[in-house]
Protein backbone atom coordinates (compact mmCIF):
# COMPACT_ATOMS: atom_id res chain seq x y z
CA UNK A 1 0.00 0.00 0.00
CA UNK A 2 1.37 3.40 -0.94
CA UNK A 3 1.85 5.83 1.90
CA UNK A 4 3.26 9.35 1.89
CA UNK A 5 5.57 10.73 4.56
CA UNK A 6 6.61 14.37 4.53
CA UNK A 7 9.52 15.34 6.75
CA UNK A 8 9.29 19.07 7.46
CA UNK A 9 11.94 21.03 9.32
CA UNK A 10 10.63 23.87 11.47
CA UNK A 11 10.88 27.40 10.05
CA UNK A 12 13.68 29.80 11.01
CA UNK A 13 13.63 30.62 14.72
CA UNK A 14 14.81 33.57 16.75
CA UNK A 15 17.91 33.62 18.92
CA UNK A 16 17.33 37.22 20.06
CA UNK A 17 15.72 36.71 23.43
CA UNK A 18 18.34 35.76 25.98
CA UNK A 19 17.12 33.53 28.76
CA UNK A 20 14.64 31.72 26.52
CA UNK A 21 15.19 27.96 26.49
CA UNK A 22 15.88 26.22 23.19
CA UNK A 23 12.50 24.51 23.47
CA UNK A 24 10.68 27.85 23.75
CA UNK A 25 12.37 29.81 20.94
CA UNK A 26 9.77 31.47 18.65
CA UNK A 27 9.89 31.87 14.89
CA UNK A 28 11.66 34.95 13.59
CA UNK A 29 10.35 37.18 10.79
CA UNK A 30 11.83 34.99 8.07
CA UNK A 31 10.24 31.92 9.63
CA UNK A 32 6.86 33.66 9.82
CA UNK A 33 7.22 34.56 6.13
CA UNK A 34 8.55 31.19 4.87
CA UNK A 35 6.08 28.83 6.56
CA UNK A 36 2.94 30.05 4.72
CA UNK A 37 4.85 30.00 1.42
CA UNK A 38 5.82 26.36 1.94
CA UNK A 39 2.27 25.51 3.00
CA UNK A 40 0.94 27.02 -0.23
CA UNK A 41 3.52 25.05 -2.26
CA UNK A 42 2.33 21.84 -0.62
CA UNK A 43 -1.28 22.78 -1.30
CA UNK A 44 -0.47 23.48 -4.96
CA UNK A 45 0.95 19.93 -5.18
CA UNK A 46 -2.31 18.57 -3.82
CA UNK A 47 -1.01 17.67 -0.35
CA UNK A 48 -3.80 16.19 1.79
CA UNK A 49 -2.26 15.05 5.07
CA UNK A 50 -4.39 12.74 7.15
CA UNK A 51 -2.15 13.42 10.17
CA UNK A 52 0.34 16.12 11.15
CA UNK A 53 2.75 15.26 13.96
CA UNK A 54 4.99 17.91 15.49
CA UNK A 55 7.67 18.36 18.09
CA UNK A 56 6.57 20.14 21.25
CA UNK A 57 9.15 22.91 20.64
CA UNK A 58 7.45 26.27 20.07
CA UNK A 59 9.14 26.80 16.67
CA UNK A 60 7.97 23.39 15.41
CA UNK A 61 4.44 23.79 16.78
CA UNK A 62 4.07 27.23 15.21
CA UNK A 63 5.43 25.99 11.86
CA UNK A 64 3.01 23.04 11.91
CA UNK A 65 0.10 25.36 12.77
CA UNK A 66 0.90 27.64 9.82
CA UNK A 67 1.30 24.71 7.41
CA UNK A 68 -1.96 23.19 8.69
CA UNK A 69 -3.79 26.49 8.16
CA UNK A 70 -2.54 26.77 4.57
CA UNK A 71 -3.58 23.17 3.85
CA UNK A 72 -7.02 23.53 5.45
CA UNK A 73 -6.05 20.93 8.07
CA UNK A 74 -7.85 21.51 11.41
CA UNK A 75 -5.35 22.93 13.92
CA UNK A 76 -7.04 21.04 16.76
CA UNK A 77 -5.99 17.76 15.09
CA UNK A 78 -2.27 18.60 15.26
CA UNK A 79 -0.62 15.90 17.31
CA UNK A 80 2.20 17.07 19.57
CA UNK A 81 4.81 14.44 20.24
CA UNK A 82 7.40 15.17 22.96
CA UNK A 83 9.69 12.46 21.54
CA UNK A 84 10.11 14.45 18.31
CA UNK A 85 12.02 17.25 20.08
CA UNK A 86 15.60 16.98 18.75
CA UNK A 87 14.86 13.36 17.82
CA UNK A 88 17.18 10.86 16.18
CA UNK A 89 15.97 9.00 13.07
CA UNK A 90 15.19 6.00 15.31
CA UNK A 91 13.05 8.13 17.64
CA UNK A 92 11.18 9.68 14.70
CA UNK A 93 10.49 6.24 13.23
CA UNK A 94 9.27 4.98 16.62
CA UNK A 95 6.69 7.81 16.72
CA UNK A 96 5.60 7.10 13.13
CA UNK A 97 5.39 3.34 13.80
CA UNK A 98 2.76 3.94 16.52
CA UNK A 99 0.34 5.70 14.17
CA UNK A 100 -2.84 4.09 12.91
CA UNK A 101 -2.60 2.48 9.51
CA UNK A 102 -5.71 4.39 8.46
CA UNK A 103 -3.43 7.44 8.08
CA UNK A 104 -2.03 7.28 4.55
CA UNK A 105 -0.35 10.68 4.43
CA UNK A 106 1.65 11.91 7.45
CA UNK A 107 3.62 15.11 7.90
CA UNK A 108 6.24 15.15 10.65
CA UNK A 109 7.43 18.62 11.71
CA UNK A 110 10.64 18.51 13.70
CA UNK A 111 14.35 19.19 13.82
CA UNK A 112 17.71 18.50 12.24
CA UNK A 113 19.91 16.55 12.09
CA UNK A 114 17.36 13.77 12.67
CA UNK A 115 15.05 14.73 9.80
CA UNK A 116 17.84 14.97 7.24
CA UNK A 117 19.34 11.67 8.38
CA UNK A 118 15.95 9.95 8.20
CA UNK A 119 15.20 11.35 4.73
CA UNK A 120 18.53 10.03 3.48
CA UNK A 121 18.03 6.66 5.16
CA UNK A 122 14.55 6.13 3.74
CA UNK A 123 15.32 7.31 0.20
CA UNK A 124 19.03 6.64 -0.34
CA UNK A 125 19.41 10.36 -1.00
CA UNK A 126 22.48 12.36 -0.08
CA UNK A 127 20.89 15.55 1.23
CA UNK A 128 23.50 17.48 3.17
CA UNK A 129 21.09 19.50 5.31
CA UNK A 130 17.36 20.17 5.02
CA UNK A 131 17.19 23.97 5.44
CA UNK A 132 14.74 25.61 7.83
CA UNK A 133 11.17 25.14 6.58
CA UNK A 134 12.49 22.68 4.02
CA UNK A 135 10.73 19.40 3.38
CA UNK A 136 11.24 16.01 1.86
CA UNK A 137 8.21 14.11 0.61
CA UNK A 138 8.67 10.34 0.48
CA UNK A 139 6.46 7.68 -1.07
CA UNK A 140 6.61 4.35 0.74
CA UNK A 141 5.09 1.00 -0.17
CA UNK A 142 4.17 -0.13 3.34
CA UNK A 143 1.41 -2.37 4.64
CA UNK A 144 1.74 -0.75 8.06
CA UNK A 145 3.51 2.25 9.58
CA UNK A 146 4.86 -0.25 12.12
CA UNK A 147 7.19 -1.46 9.33
CA UNK A 148 8.82 1.94 8.76
CA UNK A 149 12.19 0.96 10.26
CA UNK A 150 12.80 -1.59 7.49
CA UNK A 151 11.31 0.54 4.71
CA UNK A 152 12.86 2.26 1.76
CA UNK A 153 10.96 4.77 -0.29
CA UNK A 154 11.12 7.12 -3.23
CA UNK A 155 11.81 10.80 -2.81
CA UNK A 156 8.97 12.67 -4.52
CA UNK A 157 9.97 16.19 -3.55
CA UNK A 158 12.77 18.09 -1.89
CA UNK A 159 11.81 21.72 -1.46
CA UNK A 160 12.81 24.67 0.70
CA UNK A 161 12.02 28.39 0.75
CA UNK A 162 15.06 29.64 -1.16
CA UNK A 163 14.61 27.02 -3.89
CA UNK A 164 11.98 29.35 -5.29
Amino acid sequence: MLRRLTLLRHAKSSWQESGVSDHDRPLNQRGERDAPVMGRRLLARGARPSLILCSTALRARHTAQIIARELGYPAEFLQREPELYLATPEQIMAVIARQADSFRNIIVCGHNPGLTELANRLTGSDIDNIPTCGLVEIELNLASWADIAAASGTRQLYDYPKKG
